[in-house]
Order: structure tokens, then sequence, then C-alpha cells
């Protein structure tokens, strides 16, 4: 897919790793709409950011876990600009979650925003690009989804969710409709790391350093624009996956 003059919707697109892939997609030449569930301020200076690179955006405040909101965005950005050709689904929680627990609230938090989130909105996407003939819808991971995370159960299994029903879209939407999933690695440093955890998690991968949400942004834009790739997962991590084995063997 050529993605000038093509409309995206970003969920969680007002700051960190959203913000990254709209200006990304921006840059090659889409529409943005920049779904923000709170972040109004950050949401308008990513659209006048996006507005300064010579392309359409728009802000909509909706709760992804809300399907009513999710409705009333998704008409919206076609009210404004006709279509939805590509939806990437990125906003997120990343929220302590030990088990067992007595306290069910972070478990429905998770759940609500990683499942029902991205299944809410590909379920009312999926009809506006099938009616336009095409589109693409993405998915936003991270390690999670394939290695247990001791305190974050809610959010493994969450970001776990995401992969399935990527190949579910896939399947199910083919041939008019892709959808493939990252899977991100250290990409922005959590508010409580000091100075030395953090370079302990830069030092636990092949490169040595941390990735960057600009660079999201350019697998996203990737696999938006690789038409013969669906049903995918794309992990990138700097290698984090792999790192334990720059020691010896055993």
């Amino acid at each position: 897919m050529q993605l000038a003059a093509r409309t995206a919707l970003i969920t969680g697109g007002a700051k960190r790793v959203g913000r990254g892939i709209a200006l990304a997609l921006a840059e090659a030449g889409a529409n943005i709409v920049v779904n923000y569930k709170s972040s109004e301020e950050e949401a308008a200076a990513t659209v006048a950011d996006i507005e300064a690179v010579g392309v359409g955006a728009l802000a909509v405040q909706a709760d992804v876990a809300d399907y009513d909101q999710v409705s009333a965005m998704v008409a919206k950005a076609v009210e404004r600009f006709g279509s939805i050709d590509v939806l990437v689904n990125s906003a997120s929680s990343f929220l302590p979650d030990p088990l067992p627990t007595d306290d069910l609230s972070v478990w429905h938090r998770s759940i609500d925003t990683l499942v029902h989130g991205p299944f809410y909105c590909s379920n009312l996407v999926a009809p506006v690009m099938l009616a336009n003939d095409g589109g693409v819808i993405i998915g936003i991971g991270d390690l999670t989804a394939f290695e247990a995370w001791p305190g974050f159960g809610a959010h493994a299994v969450g970001k776990g969710a995401i992969l399935s029903l990527t190949r579910q879209l896939a399947l199910e939407l083919a041939p008019t409709v892709r959808a493939n999933a990252l899977v991100l690695g250290p990409t922005l440093r959590p508010v409580d790391y000091d100075d030395e955890t953090y370079q302990r998690v830069a030092d636990d991968t092949l490169l040595g350093r941390w990735g960057s949400p600009a660079e999201v942004g350019h697998a996203v834009r990737f696999l938006a624009e690789a038409d013969y790739i669906t049903g995918e997962v794309l992990t990138i991590d700097g290698g984090q996956r792999l790192a334990h084995r720059k020691h010896e063997h055993g």
C-alpha cells in the first residue's frame, strides 16, 4: 500500500510509541487520526506536528475499551477523511498484577485495554476497509507475548492475545485486508528505571542499546507498505531474545 493520501488511525497516538508511529506514517504522506483517552494536550501537540508535515490530522478522544466510544471515533474519522486505510492498535497499559491476587481490578483494566480495545477497533474499522477495497491492521505487542514476566500476568496475557487476534483477522479478512503485528523490545525508559537498570537492559540486547518510537514507526510503515505480508509477527527488540547467547554456552 502506498501511504500517500491514505488515512491511518493510531490508537494511543498522542505520545510515546503511538506518537512515533503517527509521525512516521505522516511523513509517508498519510493523513492521521490521533486517538487518545486522557492526553488531550499531547494529542493537540502531535496533531500540530503532523500538520506541519503537510498532511491532515484529527485528534479524537475515545476509550478503546468502550465500544460506543470506538464506534463514534470511527464515524468521525470517516466523516473527516472518507476512509480508514490503516489501523494501528497501539493503545496499551503496563500495570503490575502479581498472581494470585484478591484484587481483580488490574486484570480487568488490562484485558479491557489490550484485548477488548484492539478487537473493538478492528471489528468496527474492518467494514470500512472492506467497503473501500483494502486496508491494513497492525497490532503492537511486546516480548511478554512470548515470555512470562513476573508480576505482570494480565499484561502478558493481553499482549499474547494481540498476536492471536492478528492471525484471526488475517485469515478472516483476506484477501482484502491484511493484518500483522509488531513485538517490541526495550523502547522507552520506564520512569522508575535508574541509570544502572537502564544500562543493564541496554547491555542485555545484541545491539547494546534501547530502541526508539521512531524506529517502531519505521517498522509499522514497512508492514503497511509490504503488500505480500499478512498474518505475520515482526520482532524489533535489538536482539534481546537472543542476547543471553552472548555468554558462554551451557
